[in-house]
């Protein structure tokens, strides 16, 4: 599934969440690891469709306290639309 978020932090932002149940980045086995193929190549046409592959984006996967994962369930972020600062904070 793909929506925008609900706190976007740039002009473009945009979830890919997949339908099925996986709590993090740390879940993921040789049974489900297609996942996150499948997702970089939803989130590489989302560029494109949202006219952000050109100039550049961002993808975010927060997992854990400390890493800022909020929702208990795999989810990217695909940012774009500005100019990116590093460290993302």
């Amino acid at each position: 599934m793909v929506f925008k978020d609900i706190n976007p932090q740039a002009p473009v932002h945009v979830l890919i969440v997949p339908k099925n149940h996986i709590p993090s980045i740390m879940h993921i086995d040789d049974k489900n690891g297609e996942i996150v193929k499948h997702i970089l190549l939803i989130a590489r046409q989302l560029a494109e469709k949202l006219n952000i592959a050109e100039k550049g984006f961002r993808i975010v996967n927060n997992c854990g306290k400390e890493g800022g994962q909020t929702v208990d369930h795999l989810h990217f972020h695909l940012l774009g639309g500005r100019n990116m600062t590093w460290p993302p904070g």
